[in-house]
């Protein structure tokens, strides 16, 4: 049994986060659909969290219902948004080896958003 999902966030439409995204990694992990939920802010949705309060406010939902709110170092750099993230809560890393570990992974299901 497959029992973790990352979730790779991609699309930096508002609607698309609250009434997709949002929507389902909080019901996977609350409804104990996967054991683990992670959630990976990728390129353009980086900015998107730092300029938009009602997605700050779902994140911040997201991480006390138990999902794993990460995000790529790398594109908050490029963007110049790290420093507003960090102040976020939100852990950066460097998400190219463990997205591709991810991917290979037999007990880890990758979905791109």
């Amino acid at each position: 049994m497959i029992d973790n999902l990352v979730i790779l966030w991609t699309n930096a439409d508002p609607l698309t986060a609250e009434h997709m995204v949002f929507m389902y990694a909080k019901n996977a992990k609350t409804r104990g659909w996967w054991k683990n939920v992670t959630l990976v802010i990728w390129g353009a949705t980086a900015k998107l969290v730092t300029e938009n309060e009602d997605i700050q406010r779902s994140i911040n939902e997201l991480k006390k219902s138990g999902v794993k709110v990460s995000g790529c170092v790398s594109c908050a750099r490029q963007l110049g948004v790290a420093g507003d993230l960090f102040d976020l809560g939100i852990e950066l890393i460097k998400w190219g080896e463990p997205l591709t570990d991810a991917m290979k992974d037999e007990n880890t299901y990758l979905m791109s958003l």
